[in-house]
């Protein structure tokens, strides 16, 4: 099995081909390819994970859908001086598919 450690969005995410990945939102159109940085790559018992090696390999994504995630509700509370505060956020995301890994 083939599968390939990728740094996106800020986090490290395993991936292998036909995956569907949520990433942090990504400048890119619906329907458009984008190429995503391995950090480490698996094939069988073979692992690579020097840098001069993971330069030549390449892992593209197909990108599906813009989304946004669950709403996140944030409270502050201190207590016996009538404070109180209450903010919500909501991440914006892109759900990409994991084309090829070579």
């Amino acid at each position: 099995m083939v599968y390939a450690i990728v740094r996106a969005g800020g986090r490290q995410e395993k991936v292998s081909v036909g995956d569907l990945v949520t990433l942090d939102r990504v400048a890119a159109e619906a329907g458009s390819s984008l190429e995503l940085s391995a950090v480490m790559l698996v094939d069988g018992d073979k692992v690579t994970t020097g840098a001069d090696d993971l330069a030549k390999v390449k892992v593209t994504a197909e990108v599906l859908d813009h989304s946004r995630g669950k709403k996140i509700v944030i409270q502050k509370y201190k207590n016996k001086t009538g404070y109180k505060k209450r903010q919500g956020h909501r991440s914006e995301l892109t759900t990409v598919k994991v084309t090829s890994i070579a």
